[in-house]
């Protein structure tokens, strides 16, 4: 049977608008909707996306964070004894088994919650594939909706000089192993994601643009004030700043290229998922640690969510 390809969207959130649910019918006290669970991303824990839970619950929805704590991703250091960790082949299991099963007892708690109307799993950074591999192994019957925010879906590219699979093989085993997205009325795939910086090599390319004044941190949350990132077109410039050919290199290790759009953190290109409804929002930075509301708001930002609330809500 034939898949609809589905077409992309960018769009650029209304800072000034009103970002409280109470003028939407669905945010009626009394309205509930599908629950939800959000999966922490790498190096997040629970406690982040308090915020995001509260938004979410003005808008009628039921939801919960998989239990997660900083000290437990140390727990994938169990993967260096692992051969396949150096050859670059390793499996989420067992050494993300920890993981899998937080999501599991978080699936099973909003199951008591939904009566048989399905959930929604919201995957954030790493949370988004590892929702995937959870899918593959535990199955999906209960999932009525993926939505991911800022995920690295894709491999990096093999063979590519001075790229190194951050993931070890993980990402890989997903592309080969797990569904294919596809965008139906059972199971809908929505992959959001940001473009907060351009990156740019760290050697001048004259085609390299980066636009707008902005202040960006690591994926720990560990804030670092930037200078304005001007376009080289423009008199005067001297080109993309330091903190741009940063962040260009972050991104070549994902997606293979310096000089492309991300969040920061995570490249645009990688966010997007053949076959699911792919959406870019202008001005979103990746993680809720380190960000801020107004002048950077991430994926959870009351701002951004009311953008993308109605896939929940359907």
């Amino acid at each position: 049977m034939a898949t609809a390809i589905l077409p992309s969207l960018r769009l650029r959130p209304n800072f000034s608008a009103a970002t409280s649910p109470s003028s939407s019918s669905s945010s009626v006290g009394d309205v509930k909707h599908r629950p939800a669970v959000i999966l922490p991303g790498l190096g997040n824990n629970s406690g982040d996306y308090k915020k995001l839970e509260v938004t979410l619950g003005e808008y009628g929805v039921p939801t919960m964070v998989a239990d997660v704590s900083r000290l437990d991703w140390f727990r994938n250091a169990a993967g260096l004894v692992d051969p396949a960790y150096w050859r670059g082949t390793l499996s989420p299991r067992p050494v993300l088994d920890w993981y899998l099963n937080r999501i599991d007892d978080a699936v099973r708690e909003a199951n008591d919650l939904a009566q048989g109307q399905g959930l929604s799993l919201i995957g954030h950074s790493a949370g988004g594939w590892l929702a995937r591999v959870y899918m593959e192994e535990y199955g999906n019957s209960d999932i009525s909706l993926l939505l991911t925010l800022g995920t690295p879906h894709l491999p990096p590219p093999r063979g590519q000089p001075g790229v190194i699979d951050q993931t070890r093989g993980l990402l890989y085993y997903v592309e080969d192993n797990c569904a294919k997205a596809v965008y139906t009325p059972e199971l809908r795939y929505v992959c959001i994601a940001g473009r907060y910086i351009r990156g740019a090599p760290l050697v001048d390319n004259a085609d390299a643009e980066v636009d707008s004044e902005v202040t960006i941190g690591i994926d720990s949350g560990e804030a670092i004030s930037e200078l304005a990132i001007a376009s080289n077109k423009k008199s005067g410039s001297s080109g993309p700043s330091l903190r741009a050919r940063f962040v260009g290199q972050g991104y070549k290790q994902v997606c293979g290229r310096a000089d492309v759009w991300g969040d920061g953190v995570v490249p645009e290109v990688s966010a997007h998922l053949e076959g699911a409804l792919n959406v870019s929002f202008d001005g979103v930075y990746h993680s809720p640690v380190g960000s801020d509301d107004t002048t950077r708001p991430w994926y959870g930002s009351p701002v951004i969510v009311k953008d993308w609330i109605h896939h929940l809500l359907e």
